[in-house]
């Protein structure tokens, strides 16, 4: 980000005296209402990190009910047909429930704050977009309990076999519309809020990077929820209302299905994935003391993963017996989406080359995300290989890539955003030391778990497979015993995450990361409920 000063207008917008936000102390609702019809961004923003991290613990849940069930050969606790449905939850769960939540989460608290808007520019529609996601989990849970249980048609929902699921599966499609709206009226708010309510001279080239991801990713999911609607709408008619688009008895195709749902998928993936990239160039400058090398080039980037997200949908189904030249062009396309991405991981080395670097939490785990994202782009490109793809479909060798893109991705930068900002958010410093705790101990137990995955999916093990032959039997368990121990490990960052907000830990300066840049540290810590009323000017 382009370096950004400040004028205060004396009395108004980011004075940190405690007599003008008293002023506005009648502004603020009390009670339950402050958080039932909250249409302050900070409290909206609040709520949805709540409600992701809560699904986190659930769909962690359901991953270790998998991986205690695959520690030995053999059916120990859970019959196939539960197997299944957890396998299929856990994943509807941590991407609908948990990561995309999480992301808009932080959109909703910090862009505001970083383009020196007084809120989001539909207060409202926030509220609403936010208050559905709840009544969708209580869907997705409750689809456990009715005859038949959940869906278990993995959480892709292929046909044919969502044809033959029970009302579990009406429910998941249901509880699936539903997040997608509240995803659709979160990203046409967060690109009103970046286009028009920007600081006078904060040009969109001097906005943070975080801002410019969150941007593009909005249009992405414009672009893409409309398709998983119209999919899982076509799932919908097809099992009650006599259609036949996926099946093949009626005249209808399984691989249509396909084609639509991963057209939707791989922007999905970036979906996931662009607003972390966002949150790591905000924390690696502040913490080499350096500029973000590349300002430019990291937009450019950033635009260009968006635009070729929409062209490699098929290298997820390279197995479905589509001809070569098909598969040569989206090998191609697959690979060339690399360049930018890479581009993306130089700039940030070259970010800290010759930097003075610190290893605070925020820094450490935006490190471990550059590292293990790494691993999982490359394993991404390797699965972009047609003739390789062919051999490890389906097997844990691709459960080891996307877990390194989504865990090691995602929410490593996930945890970095959340010590960073945690300062402003609850104006007390985290502990360190738990901090540090909570990075190592998920850093290892994550390798741990995933990195044999990837010896298991070359050896042949298909993934979604309650039971397996012997010879993968050490592997199963290695994976299980880290599953264990980094599901455990995030009780710590629960703790010191809840240690800040009760109040305990040292009180946070307004700029509490020397090398920090941006307007959302020119507000006293906590943000007051209230900021920016009148719009700093950015020279």
């Amino acid at each position: 980000m382009s370096s950004v000063t400040v004028d205060h207008i004396p009395g108004k917008g980011t004075d940190a005296s405690h007599g003008h936000h008293e002023d506005h102390a009648h502004h603020m609702p009390h009670g339950w209402r402050r958080w039932l019809f909250a249409t302050n961004h900070k409290d909206i923003g609040t709520m949805y990190l709540i409600f992701s991290f809560a699904m986190f613990l659930e769909g962690g849940v359901l991953a270790l009910l998998l991986r205690t069930e695959l520690f030995v050969p053999g059916i120990q606790f859970f019959q196939p047909e539960l197997f299944n449905q957890f396998t299929t939850m856990h994943g509807l769960i941590m991407v609908f429930g948990a990561i995309m939540p999480a992301f808009v989460g932080f959109a909703n608290y910090m862009i505001p704050l970083q383009i020196g808007a007084s809120d989001m520019a539909f207060a409202r529609m926030n509220n609403f977009s936010f208050w559905l996601l709840p009544v969708a989990a209580i869907l997705l849970t409750a689809s456990f309990f009715v005859p038949g249980g959940a869906t278990a048609a993995g959480w892709t929902l292929y046909a044919p076999l969502t044809l033959q699921m029970g009302p579990g599966m009406d429910l998941a499609i249901f509880a699936v519309h539903i997040m997608g709206a509240s995803s659709i009226m979160g990203a046409i708010n967060i690109i009103v809020t970046v286009l028009n309510m920007r600081a006078p001279g904060m040009t969109l080239m001097k906005m943070p990077l975080f801002c410019w991801t969150w941007l593009i990713t909005a249009y992405l999911l414009i672009a893409v929820m409309p398709v998983l609607a119209a999919a899982i709408t076509m799932l919908l008619t097809d099992r009650h209302f006599g259609t036949g688009f996926f099946n093949a008895a009626a005249g209808g195709d399984p691989v249509l299905y396909q084609h639509i749902f991963w057209f939707f998928g791989h922007p999905e993936v970036y979906i996931m994935i662009l607003p972390a990239f966002g949150i790591v160039s905000a924390i690696v400058p502040a913490f080499a003391r350096k500029k973000l090398f590349g300002y430019a080039s990291m937009v450019y980037a950033t635009a260009s993963i968006a635009i070729l997200s929409f062209i490699v949908w098929a290298h997820h189904m390279f197995t479905t017996g589509m001809p070569v030249t098909a598969q040569l062009y989206f090998m191609y396309a697959t690979m060339l989406i690399s360049i930018p991405t890479g581009v993306k991981v130089f700039n940030w080395v070259a970010t800290m080359w010759k930097g003075s670097m610190t290893f605070e939490t925020p820094m450490l785990f935006s490190v471990g995300f550059i590292f293990v994202f790494t691993i999982g782009g490359f394993t991404g490109l390797i699965l972009s290989v047609a003739p390789i793809d062919i051999q490890v479909h389906d097997t844990y060798y691709v459960v080891a890539h996307f877990h390194y893109v989504l865990v090691a991705g995602s929410l490593f930068a996930l945890f970095a955003g959340t010590y960073y900002w945690l300062p402003k958010w609850t104006g007390r410093m985290y502990d360190e030391r738990l901090g540090k705790w909570h990075f190592w101990m998920s850093m290892i137990s994550f390798n741990v778990t995933f990195f044999p995955m990837h010896f298991l999916g070359l050896a042949g093990m298909p993934r979604r497979y309650v039971d397996y032959a012997t010879q993968f039997t050490d592997f199963h368990m290695i994976a299980t015993v880290g599953a264990f121990w980094f599901g455990l490990s995030q009780l710590i960052f629960l703790w010191a995450v809840l240690k800040a907000y009760a109040g305990k830990g040292e009180i946070a300066p307004a700029k509490p990361w020397e090398g920090a840049e941006g307007l959302e540290w020119t507000v006293p810590s906590p943000a007051p409920f209230h900021t920016f009323e009148t719009p700093p000017v950015v020279k």
